[in-house]
């Protein structure tokens, strides 16, 4: 669907005349389709990715709502982090400052609860929290949600993969059941499906489909000798520095020779191809997945069908020959409107495909040389570190069990949590790769499910 401008909505003159003062003329596709049907009074489903201005579609709805007039909890919204309730939070209030006396409250676990209550005691319009949280000051009777008229669940998919979902019962137990429902996830695993059973009514879907562009993604093309390629990668890896790089193989050996000269050198990498057995890839994939590795090297049929979120680089170390091919490969990154990086190794045999492959990507292709990268030689170590848990669905073990584990006797943050995976037999979970080994020694001989607790870090 086309952008259109917000004047076309029914929206109160207080809140337009903010939206020109923010420079608000033109709605995001993901407004565009999902403001209409909420500001209707609709429920919602909608797949959208971080960074497409899924706030201030949910966020305007909420405010036309709102009684300013009575203090009381009219619209919570719950968020997977700490992180990304601030961001609300703060997005909330710059839309509600045409608003007089519009007050917005954060909960969230990692900061004392005492101050919260406080809070709370005094009245707010809208809580923006993480369910945990939510949860404590529902049980403590500190917070109420009789007057609630909008629930918002914002990246439900991952409140799901972090093990919130009997948090998200609870607090949704103690909601009206006349009430507006509001999920944007920005997939649409099973889970979310039962929780739009469950929790809508006859809800709307609107699905924006990801787009990528040369404005997101930058590419680089460095010609090196083809004997040389291999050893080009990891001061590649140590100038831009990413998160998370997926580096594309024509073969299988070429895949298993890259992981051995990156390991050599220290840098947490992966490889993903055909000749690995299924348990193997599912580690190697949630691995990835969890920011516990910070290469994966893999060829275009391992990685086909992979779904992996915040993929900062692609890097092509062997030249596809199919110009759609590299723009599938390039296309991993760069999306939901953050800035992605695709580097592409050439010998001097291969540039004559460059022209093709340029036409395909729509760009002027940027040439440069390995002699220009400045090297960091600090460790390029990943954020997370993945625990397995000997023991999963088939042992009846959930995602909220693993999470209470470590967040109960063992101590920890939810924070500090990443990730949680369950399989038939086993269990995994990221943890920041700092605290890793001691999670290990806190859970062992502890227990989950009433089953002494049996661990490794991977």
């Amino acid at each position: 669907m086309s952008t259109r401008s917000f004047r076309e909505l029914p929206l109160s003159p207080a809140i337009q005349a903010t939206l020109q003062q923010l420079d608000y003329h033109e709605m995001t596709p993901i407004q565009a389709a999902s403001l209409p049907l909420a500001l209707a009074g609709r429920d919602l489903i909608a797949r959208a990715k971080t960074g497409s201005g899924k706030t201030a579609a949910f966020a305007l709805p909420l405010l036309t709502l709102l009684n300013p007039r009575w203090f009381a909890v009219q619209g919570l919204v719950l968020c997977p982090t700490r992180e990304l309730a601030e961001q609300v939070t703060k997005e909330i209030r710059r839309l509600a400052r045409g608003h007089d006396n519009i007050k917005v409250v954060t909960l969230c676990g990692g900061v004392p609860a005492g101050p919260q209550r406080a809070s709370l005691e005094h009245g707010a319009h809208i809580v923006v929290g993480t369910p945990g949280r939510i949860m404590d000051h529902l049980e403590r009777g500190a917070l109420k949600l009789d007057g609630l008229a909008m629930l918002v669940l914002d990246e439900a998919d991952r409140m799901l993969d972090m093990g919130f979902i009997d948090d998200i019962d609870y607090v949704v137990s103690h909601c009206p059941t006349r009430r507006q429902t509001l999920l944007f996830s920005a997939t649409y695993p099973d889970g979310i499906a039962r929780i739009a059973r469950e929790f809508q009514r006859e809800p709307e879907m609107v699905t924006i489909e990801e787009t990528h562009s040369s404005a997101t993604i930058r590419q680089r093309f460095y010609e090196v000798k083809h004997e040389e390629r291999l050893q080009a990668i990891a001061p590649l890896l140590r100038h831009y520095r990413p998160v998370s790089a997926l580096a594309f193989c024509n073969t299988r050996q070429q895949c298993r020779d890259l992981l051995d000269v990156l390991q050599a050198q220290g840098i947490a990498a992966l490889a993903l191809h055909g000749e690995m057995e299924q348990v193997d890839r599912d580690q190697v994939l949630i691995q990835f997945a969890n920011h516990s590795c910070t290469v994966l090297v893999a060829t275009d049929v391992a990685a086909r069908g992979l779904d992996i979120k915040d993929l900062d680089m692609v890097i092509n170390v062997d030249t596809t020959p199919d110009p759609e091919v590299h723009l599938h490969r390039v296309g991993r990154t760069g999306r939901a409107g953050q800035d992605g990086w695709a580097l592409t190794l050439m010998s001097p045999g291969d540039k004559r495909r460059i022209g093709s492959i340029a036409t395909a990507c729509n760009i002027e292709p940027e040439w440069h040389a390995l002699a220009e990268l400045a090297g960091d030689d600090a460790p390029l170590l990943p954020q997370m570190a993945t625990l397995q848990i000997l023991g999963g669905r088939r042992d009846k073990i959930r995602p909220g069990d693993v999470l209470g584990a470590l967040t109960g006797d063992a101590g920890f943050t939810r924070e500090q949590i990443g990730k949680i995976q369950i399989t038939d037999q086993s269990s995994y979970v990221a943890v920041e790769r700092s605290i890793a080994d001691e999670v290990v020694r806190r859970l062992s001989g502890g227990k989950l499910k009433g089953k002494p607790v049996k661990l490794r870090r991977l």
